[in-house]
């Protein structure tokens, strides 16, 4: 069992289809209202059907109240580092600190090529992640001496975000696994992208353990979250968050305790859905997780 010991947080992921721009927005406002923690939208901006990221993460902040928002996640090769700091900290400090960033080495190089961006290699790209999470980490520290060195030497720091934003990775190979577990805040990626589902956890998540403690860091420093694109309210169990809301508890309280996740963010961009994970699912959840950490739960049985 591997539980990291995090505040549980809920989110809904949302499609950011142009021609559904409204409903888009209104679902972000529906997931606040529910009391979801996060929305998050995904960053292709080579994607023409699709809403530019970084302007509907803007807009939709200023429709919501107390969600935070974050990109899921942000296409490093069309987001320069720096420039990407200080669009994020203005958004965090507009939003009253509701920013987190999710960032990754890039992905569909064909459209990013064809918008401008640099065509990478498998480690180029995790080259220029490790050091683009460098950067924006020393263009928000204002309390440093001097200027910003590496592949920006002489930009300038801030501004400083309204909080301290966390940077969550989104990976899946060894070397993107061995980066998270070194440097980032967090884990996050999408459960149907992984080679078993969830039965790959425990693998994944030992590699990024390994890597934190190579790194000299505590392997709690790095949040698992977790993205479910497929899910489905129903009548009868039919598979991971597809059935009635008390088997969505059980499966998503052994995904916290047993592997250690705690972040839930789910796709679908079902509002009735969205509306119940908020208020029925998320809260049940929270109360299982409570009782069994206090009680110091003991190992749960292999999934079966």
């Amino acid at each position: 069992m591997t539980d990291y010991g995090h505040d549980l947080l809920f989110g809904a992921f949302i499609t950011p289809a142009a021609q559904q721009a409204r409903q888009v927005v209104d679902l972000a406002v529906t997931a606040d209202r529910a009391g979801l923690d996060l929305v998050s939208f995904q960053d292709h901006p080579y994607q023409a059907s699709y809403l530019d990221t970084s302007t509907l993460l803007a807009f939709a902040a200023a429709r919501t109240e107390r969600v935070h928002l974050n990109a899921n996640v942000t296409s490093l090769p069309l987001r320069p580092p720096a420039v990407l700091a200080r669009a994020a900290a203005s958004l965090d400090i507009l939003s009253g600190g509701r920013f987190e960033l999710g960032i990754g080495a890039g992905a569909f190089w064909d459209g990013i090529a064809a918008m401008g961006g640099r065509r990478l290699s498998a480690a180029q790209g995790v080259t220029a992640l490790r050091e683009g999470i460098e950067i924006i980490r020393k263009i928000w520290d204002t309390t440093a001496p001097g200027e910003v060195s590496y592949s920006v030497k002489g930009a300038r720091r801030g501004p400083r975000p309204a909080h301290d934003i966390p940077i969550w990775v989104g990976a899946y190979k060894p070397k993107m696994l061995a980066l998270t577990g070194a440097v980032a805040d967090g884990w996050l990626p999408s459960i149907e992208y992984l080679p078993r589902g969830a039965d790959s956890l425990p693998e994944l998540n030992a590699r990024i353990d390994g890597a934190a403690h190579d790194a000299g860091r505590d392997p709690a420093a790095v949040r698992r979250l977790m993205n479910f694109m497929k899910v489905q309210l129903s009548s009868a169990p039919r598979g991971l968050l597809n059935g009635p809301p008390a088997a969505w508890v059980d499966q998503i309280v052994d995904l916290a305790l047993r592997d250690g996740i705690s972040a839930f963010i789910i796709g679908g961009d079902d509002p009735s859905i969205t509306e119940r994970f908020g208020a029925e699912i998320a809260p049940a959840v929270r109360e299982v997780v409570e009782r069994e950490r206090k009680a110091g739960a003991a190992a749960r049985p292999p999934r079966a």
